[in-house]
């Protein structure tokens, strides 16, 4: 059973000690919001701010989580209801959305998926907006259109419509492909064959569905925390290319930071 926290209120559930000496570097660190902690995106987020000081994760969760080892980062342990109560308190400068799960895990059933991929999605892009967080970068998928006929894809581009009406002042969309990346007590069989036959098959894909190409993690995280901290206004949708293009400028700018 999940640790929950008591109901009408949210706890830190952990913090580390900041080094010292790289944080001199950048007195202030930009403090980016993340909902989705727990996937291989959430985790690798963690890890990869961790490693520089141009940004710090600031998670919320429904249950404790074990941190990747040498992450800096803010946990808050809450009740769903309560998140935006946690938005408020510790006002991130932007949000990064990794929630998803998965068909299976959503035992096939198509009211369960949706109630994650897209309400929980939504309730949790109005209290930021509410909270007065004004970027948000969601982590979507390739293919996401609402007139798609394939469930998995329309509920994805349904919710990425919806929450361009929110109201951020800043809204980001990744659309990536088949992410590369190893998943934390997560096993997708069929995913690990499509990943491991990608050098293969990616070259092979037709223009058509080139956006279904496979792409690291990494710069999935990359180019969203780069995205995160801009501040340039409007709706903007990053396929494979202008994510990659994203984590570029975002490593050079890290790598500047620490020099």
């Amino acid at each position: 059973m999940s640790e929950m926290a008591p109901k009408g209120k949210f706890r830190q559930a952990s913090r580390t000690r900041e080094d010292f000496g790289r944080a001199a570097k950048i007195v202030n660190p930009v403090r980016v919001g993340l909902v989705g902690a727990t996937g291989l995106i959430g985790r690798r987020l963690i890890e990869i701010s961790s490693a520089g000081d141009e940004a710090r994760i600031v998670g919320i969760a429904r249950r404790e989580i074990t941190l990747p080892k040498g992450a800096r980062v803010e946990m808050f342990v809450a009740d769903v209801d309560k998140w935006g109560e946690v938005l408020e308190a510790v006002k991130p400068r932007s949000l990064i959305c990794a929630l998803g799960t998965t068909w299976k895990k959503a035992g096939r059933d198509e009211e369960a998926f949706r109630a994650v991929d897209h309400d929980l999605v939504l309730e949790v892009a109005k209290s930021a907006h509410k909270a007065g967080i004004p970027n948000m970068v969601l982590i979507s998928s390739a293919g996401a259109d609402p007139r798609q006929k394939n469930f998995y894809l329309k509920t994805k581009g349904e919710t990425e419509a919806e929450l361009s009406k929110v109201g951020f002042k800043r809204l980001d969309i990744l659309r990536p492909g088949l992410l590369r990346g190893q998943r934390e007590d997560d096993m997708r069989p069929m995913e690990t064959l499509a990943r491991l036959a990608s050098p293969v098959i990616d070259p092979l894909l037709p223009q058509k569905w080139e956006m279904f190409r496979s792409i690291d993690a990494d710069l999935v995280c990359e180019a969203a925390l780069g995205l995160a901290l801009r501040k340039a206004q409007g709706r903007f949708t990053h396929d494979n290319e202008a994510m990659k293009r994203a984590a570029r400028e975002y490593r050079q700018k890290s790598a500047f930071m620490v020099e």
